[in-house]
């Protein structure tokens, strides 16, 4: 039997009109796959990016429209019925027209103070409905702080430490329910007494609220970072024994990434109960925000004061829903990003 020989241009074929004779050609597929075109990068980016379709949108927004358009709408029907010293229960355009005039008191109280600083001297005004929430906010924010700091710490050697958590356990949990209101009296004589200069650098109004705030808000974190902390997966602290991982690197790179997520959890109970706490001590120890506005509003007892009240009170809730936001949306970028 003969064989066959076989010559090299039978393996190759003669390309196409503007190919050269004898090179091979490539699938179509292969050399999209090998040569991307410049001008189908864009479409393949914005391929990857899903929008929501207007159906999902839709299902997604409704609802919540829903409840508060049905929640307007008992509460213009039913707030004319309900009778008090100051009249009717103001109605949701009763509110909005009292916001608008706190706005004007606002935008009034400002020009006032541009003309007495161009003028030389100093703005001795009352501060307007705008200038007690940020006093508030600034309130709060310090107490928080204060109250991470302290947590979390506390937190992590306590998850970390079966003797310290047995230690310091019977004291949270006898600390943990006391009332704000039990703690204002006593923070008030002890920063009075330690607070004695005549031009101190923070009023003592704001540190006393700071301080209660930060004695009624740090246990969720601290207990939630303890628990975050203990619960950590066995196989992971084995892991570390096995590479022979210092205190402080266990910590950095085993505890905190799992304990993450408690952590931040702790956190953001320990900031609405802060606000919450903190607008109950501005109203008792008439501090400075958005408490002693409302007592001075019910002390006022005007035709205005009940609509002016439900304004404070509707602005402290949709400042709770936005620090809530906040801090969820902190705990996304801290957990998508973290580099421990």
């Amino acid at each position: 039997m003969n064989a066959i020989p076989l010559r090299k241009d039978e393996f190759l074929e003669t390309g196409p009109q503007g190919t050269q004779e004898g090179q091979p050609l490539l699938p179509a597929a292969a050399e999209e796959k090998s040569m991307p075109s410049a001008s189908r990068l864009p479409l393949g980016l914005f391929k990857s990016i899903k929008l929501p379709t207007g159906r999902a949108a839709f299902d997604a927004i409704w609802p919540p429209l829903a409840g508060i358009g049905g929640f307007l709408l008992l509460w213009a029907v039913l707030a004319p019925l309900v009778k008090t010293s100051l009249g009717t229960l103001p109605g949701p355009g009763d509110v909005w027209s009292a916001f608008l005039g706190l706005m004007d008191e606002n935008a009034a109280a400002r020009i006032s103070a541009a003309e007495a600083v161009a003028a030389g001297s100093t703005y001795t005004g009352p501060p307007t409905f705008v200038d007690q929430i940020f006093t508030s906010l600034e309130t709060v924010g310090a107490g928080f702080i204060l109250a991470s700091l302290a947590a979390v710490p506390l937190g992590l050697v306590a998850g970390m430490s079966k003797r310290v958590n047995a230690a310091i356990n019977p004291l949270i949990q006898v600390m943990r329910p006391i009332s704000p209101l039990a703690w204002l009296p006593i923070v008030t004589m002890v920063v009075s007494a330690s607070v004695t200069s005549d031009d101190p650098t923070l009023p003592k109004s704001f540190v006393i609220s700071a301080v209660v705030v930060m004695l009624c808000s740090l246990w969720p974190t601290l207990i939630n970072t303890a628990i975050g902390t203990a619960s950590i997966d066995k196989d992971l602290i084995a892991v570390g024994r096995v590479l022979r991982l210092g205190w402080f690197a266990r910590l950095t790179r085993l505890v905190l990434p799992s304990s993450l997520p408690y952590i931040f959890t702790g956190m953001r109970l320990s900031l609405g109960t802060g606000w919450m706490v903190l607008i109950a001590a501005e109203m008792l120890a008439q501090n400075p925000g958005l408490g002693k506005f409302v007592w001075d509003e019910f002390q006022n007892g005007s035709e205005k004061s009940l609509a002016r009240i439900m304004v404070a009170v509707v602005v402290i809730g949709l400042i709770g829903f936005a620090l809530d936001r906040v801090m969820m949306a902190l705990q996304s970028f801290v957990s998508r990003n973290r580099t421990f």
